[in-house]
């Protein structure tokens, strides 16, 4: 493969003197929703992009025109001298591990790193921070999927490392590859995509890998998510391989294996059949690395970045004393803000900081809700609770006093947080409650739609009292300003809530639907919705159990006006009547359905298995090309089951299926009711300000014997498939409770553990990070949503991808359902094995995750197996209703 030099850097685009003397030219375009470029596949080359709008730069060419320009006078030769903190911008390519490369630097450096997306700032921005403020140490430049022969992938980090030569740079994965690509080396397909999979190391013992043990055996072992690499046989004499993989060698997380020893000659030679997997450039202080250092299974990951400032140091202090002395402090929450004419301003804490980095670090590195709204139209609420001790069991459990206090008229506006399975302590809490007090009121909010590109933003939301009135309005800042509004809006002593051992103590109960990407990720919704995007009840009287310690909570707020103490009263009466009457606790029969029983009968599934293959196919595809590292493919199974009775078909639900995180909601004036059984946590946000995510990946049936359970077990927790799939969303994870956490707080308590429910195992990991001060509770959740385990990695990308393969849309499926307390703790699960009741029809979504090592027709099988329990549900409960 080979390239055209149509023209040399000086002909196609200004120099930083040209912009800062007068010329100023914008270059770049905005990021496009889907990708204009065509791959031409060839003998596993990939050739430039087709796209009318790119910059050529041509490759090979030493930008001559830099000489005697601002860019090579930067700094005076001078001593050496070490730097108290290092200011990194870090470049992002629309990546969903950015944060996690930011969380690394923020450690490391003494002060968080800017992050920039790639289109985000001109050319004559970058150079004028750059050069004449002179505000950065260093430049890492992001991974991200995609090519860096395509313009809309890499955006403006070509010439960051064509034209500053005089600023280290180190760019991972998609900046490695654009930095041997900008300098002539080919960028061609892998042998094999290698996605959340690792390979050991060997490197040529440069500075990069100062420290750093080499070759197999050595303790050394990396993750690789990539499609793409450079071409070892074009890579120019600028670049030195400084370190490789075995083409061959990839490795599973779990049950490590080592192979033999490779031989190697010359060191910075690189050994043939070999991936390359780290360069530099032979005289700038440019690095590449195609393995991420920033992920939580690669090992000596943080030591290459402290190497990386240490090169930098090393760097600045070899130049003038006094160009030293003009180093900048800026505040990092300036660089974010929108209109951009305060950037960089100074700011005494940031500063302070700077001077104590034993001090908190509290860095506005996220677009969050702005907390000023907080004095805005004050709500203040009171809190009072009863405790009954030991009485859930005596009164039959959770389903009798939810049937005895919420059940009549079919339950209707009543919800149920259901902490069905309670084994393992995996749940402890359940949360009931019906329409209540003065303070109930259901808000239901619709997007606009979207499905004829029409790319405006915001919807209506509806809101109704306990009286049933009714009043609409336009959000046209949408649902999550909304509620953080809301949240913020109340006052309460925190003294009220004292002794209570659960975090929800009154607030809002409901789902926000997968549909809600548009006002965190996405920017358009390609299918129509049928439901709400986001229905919630206020609570103000609810019931909690207490399933460690067999308590019953009566629960009731208000608003200084109204006590409320009626409704306390007439709870615990009836809760008392019915331990009385001698009712014994249910006890739950699973069902013994067969493993082999995939079948989907009377529903009527959106996507054929034919197409379902052929679109795991497409997925595949993408992957190979690397525009995403993981596709969470899914689909929709449809069933007319008239106006029955709801409440008894989630009933049957969690007593076949019982989940730690199972829900039950009834929304009566939408004619929608919720049936769900998930056994995956999606967000938490506790009192203490710890947010936690347990993201499921990997799933396997149960087995029809002891011997063949556990067999199977064994199989899902050593599959190198499984691993990849989990692996790749805890990364995922990590970045976005990076965005809104403490740097160094985001760690991994449980990496891949397997969990047992009634019809399947599942791979679970369990992410956990301390929430910045200045980040609310709905910043949080606006973060990470909808949930990286139903989007695939990197998310945006993904989910574009997605919903140019999914033939319609997602609904409540892949969103989440939970609790926000007016104190802004939340808890909020990932809506899987779920039915969706809605106008007579019943709905299931289902899918899995594809990857490079996914097989179309077990990925088939897979869907199915998830679908079973909700669908089984479904099927016996309109058994029963006819025989009724």
């Amino acid at each position: 493969m080979s390239f055209t030099s149509l023209a040399s850097p000086s002909d196609i685009a200004p120099t930083c003197s040209d912009i800062l003397g007068g010329r100023s030219l914008t270059l770049l375009v905005s990021k496009p929703l889907f990708r204009t470029c065509n791959f031409i596949r060839k003998e596993s080359t990939l050739p430039s992009c087709n796209d009318s709008r790119k910059v050529v730069i041509s490759s090979r060419i030493v930008p001559d025109h830099l000489e005697g320009s601002l860019m090579g006078k930067k700094h005076m030769a001078g001593p050496s001298r070490k730097l108290e903190y290092v200011r990194t911008l870090l470049i992002d390519n629309y990546d969903s591990y950015t944060y996690n490369v930011y969380q690394e630097l923020s450690i490391i450096n003494g002060v968080p790193p800017v992050v920039v997306r790639n289109d985000e700032w001109s050319w004559d921005e970058i150079c004028h921070y750059l050069y004449k403020e002179r505000a950065f140490d260093n430049i890492v430049i992001s991974p991200g999927p995609g090519s860096p022969t395509c313009p809309g992938d890499i955006g403006v980090c070509l010439r960051l490392l064509l034209e500053c030569r005089d600023i280290p740079i180190l760019g991972v994965c998609l900046g490695h590859q654009a930095l041997g690509f900008v300098h002539g080396a080919q960028i061609i397909h892998a042998a094999e995509p290698v996605h959340g999979r690792l390979s050991e190391i060997q490197h040529s013992e440069c500075t990069l890998f100062h420290g750093i043990p080499s070759g197999r055996k050595s303790g050394f072992k990396v993750v690789r998510y990539h499609s793409l690499v450079i071409d070892a046989e074009t890579l120019p004499k600028e670049l030195i391989p400084i370190a490789w993989a075995s083409s061959t060698g990839t490795l599973p997380y779990l049950d490590f294996r080592n192979g033999n020893s490779w031989l190697y000659g010359d060191a910075e030679k690189m050994p043939s059949e070999e991936v390359l997997m780290g360069i530099r450039h032979c005289t700038w202080p440019h690095y590449g690395l195609q393995f991420h250092p920033e992920s939580v299974a690669t090992s000596h990951g943080r030591q290459i970045f402290k190497n990386f400032r240490n090169i930098t140091e090393d760097y600045w202090g070899s130049l003038s004393s006094t160009s030293i002395s003009k180093r900048k402090v800026y505040c990092n929450a300036c660089l974010q803000d929108p209109d951009r004419r305060r950037l960089f301003k100074d700011i005494p804490r940031y500063t302070n900081f700077v001077n104590n980095a034993d001090a908190p670090i509290h860095y506005n590195s996220y677009n969050m809700a702005s907390l000023s709204n907080a004095s805005i139209g004050k709500k203040y609420l009171k809190l009072n609770w009863r405790k009954l001790e030991g009485l859930a069991s005596q009164v039959g459990g959770a389903r009798n006093i939810f049937c005895e206090l919420f059940g009549q008229y079919k339950a209707e506006n009543s919800f149920w947080l259901d902490s069905s399975s309670t084994e393992k302590k995996r749940a402890r809490f359940s949360f009931m409650g019906g329409k209540g007090g003065p303070l109930w009121k259901q808000v239901t909010y619709r997007l606009l739609d979207q499905s004829a590109m029409s790319f405006k933003q915001g919807g209506y939301l509806s809101t109704e009292d306990v009286h049933g009135c009714t009043t609409t309005t336009f959000l046209q800042d949408g649902f999550f300003d909304f509620l953080n509004k809301e949240l913020q809006s109340f006052n309460y002593e925190e003294k009220d809530y004292e002794g209570l051992p659960f975090d929800f103590y009154g607030g809002y109960i409901g789902y926000l639907g997968y549909g809600l990407k548009v006002e965190s990720n996405m920017s358009l919704n390609r299918h129509r919705e049928d439901v709400p995007a986001a229905c919630f009840f206020f609570s103000d009287n609810f019931v909690v159990i207490d399933h460690c310690n067999d308590d019953i909570y009566i629960v009731s707020i208000h608003d200084g006006k109204n006590k409320n103490m009626r409704w306390l009263n007439d709870a615990e009466t009836k809760l008392l009547i019915l331990k009385d009457s001698g009712v014994h606790e249910f006890r739950h029969q699973h069902s013994e359905s067969s493993p082999n029983s995939l079948i989907l009968p009377d529903f009527v599934a959106e996507t054929s298995r034919e197409q379902y293959i052929r679109d795991v196919e497409k997925c595949q595809e993408f992957i190979k090309d690397g525009e995403s590292y993981e596709l969470c493919l899914t689909t929709q199974m449809r069933k007319k089951i008239g106006e029955g009775d709801s409440i008894g078909l989630y009933l049957n639900l969690r007593e076949k299926n019982p989940a730690p995180y199972s829900a039950w909601l009834n929304f009566s004036t939408e004619n929608l009711s919720i049936c769900c059984s998930s056994p995956e946590r999606f967000l938490q946000l506790d009192k203490n300000g710890i947010l936690e995510a347990k993201p499921i990946k990997g799933t396997i049936a149960r087995g029809a014997t002891p011997k063949e359970d556990e067999l199977l077990k064994l199989q899902l927790q050593y599959s190198e498939k499984d691993q990849a799939e989990n692996l790749m969303i805890v990364d995922l994870l990590r970045n976005d409770l990076g965005r809104v956490c403490e740097p160094g707080s985001v760690y991994v308590p449980r990496l891949m553990e397997v969990e047992s429910y009634a019809t399947v195992h599942t791979m679970v990991s369990t992410i956990r990070g301390k929430k910045r001060s200045d980040a609310s509770a709905v910043d949080c959740v606006k973060a990470a949503f909808p949930g990286g385990s139903m989007t695939g990695a990197p998310k945006l990308r993904s989910m574009e991808l997605l919903d140019s393969l999914e033939s319609c849309s997602r609904g409540i499926y892949s969103g989440c359902i939970g609790y926000f307390s007016y104190n802004q703790t939340f808890d909020l699960n990932i809506v899987i094995r779920t039915v969706i009741i809605h106008n007579g029809e019943a709905s299931i979504g289902a899918g899995g995750a594809i990857v490079a090592l996914s097989n179309p027709e077990e990925e088939y099988k897979e869907m199915l197996l998830k679908a079973r329990a909700p669908v089984n549900a479904v099927m016996e409960h309109h058994r029963n209703t006819n025989q009724n």
